[in-house]
């Protein structure tokens, strides 16, 4: 029987206007038979700090004052070998150029740029259950778009190996809480931002446990902290 993973996805100013230079889309994923136990994990580690299990983990929430409790949750998806990490990073958005791709507009090329961050993790002979943060109104349009990319026959994807794409809360989900962890301190660090100590704690914790500088692409095997750096001149020179 084939191995079932969820994988937790979520993004960093990725609207076309947003004045954010840089983009980020990123992913946690885990076999679904260590789903719970990586869930209660990480709802302990937040009791530990003495905050409600309930408690929202979130990148814009990281301070100084709570350094230590988000160093252990970075510490701990490192310890845990069920949990991995994707990034796709867009350096430069204004570099972008839609109108040398035929009928291409910043939608389409969103869909693009997530369907090369997860492609990565898929294997053929696994099944995937996507859960995607509930950003805005358009998320139905968005979870049919991407789940058509996703299974589309030219990459020999069946609607078999995507089992479901859906949307939740991001405070209903203990890994997806992470994956907004880890993508905020790769867009804050691809971004040149400075001035929180908190965050910076947790950049440089991430630099040292991954061996990696979080800017550049890793091998494309890398399984705990993947990174794929993309340019415009990648597919457009």
């Amino acid at each position: 029987m084939s191995e079932i993973y969820n994988i937790y996805c979520d993004e960093s100013c990725h609207l076309e206007n947003d004045r954010q230079k840089a983009m980020v889309l990123g992913a946690v994923w885990c076999p679904l038979d260590k789903s719970r136990e990586i869930a209660v994990r990480l709802r302990e580690i937040k009791q530990k700090h003495g905050c409600s299990s309930l408690f929202e983990v979130k990148w814009t929430k990281v301070s100084p004052a709570k350094t230590r409790f988000y160093l252990d949750l970075v510490d701990y998806f490192f310890d845990d070998d069920d949990l991995h990490f994707r990034a796709l990073i867009v350096p430069d958005k204004s570099l972008i150029r839609h109108d040398a791709f035929l009928g291409q507009d910043h939608d389409d090329w969103y869909y693009k740029m997530y369907f090369d961050m997860l492609k990565v993790i898929f294997k053929p002979e696994a099944r995937y259950r996507i859960y995607l943060d509930i950003k805005d109104t358009r998320g139905a349009q968005k979870v049919a778009q991407l789940h058509e990319v996703l299974c589309n026959d030219r990459y020999d994807f069946s609607r078999q190996v995507i089992e479901r794409l859906q949307l939740v809360h991001s405070h209903e989900l203990e890994q997806l809480q992470l994956a907004d962890l880890l993508i905020g301190a790769v867009g804050y660090l691809n971004r040149n931002l400075h001035g929180n100590e908190g965050k910076i704690a947790l950049i440089e914790r991430m630099k040292h446990r991954s061996g990696y500088d979080l800017t550049r692409t890793t091998l494309l095997r890398e399984e705990k902290m993947n990174i794929f750096r993309w340019h415009a001149t990648e597919v457009q020179g």
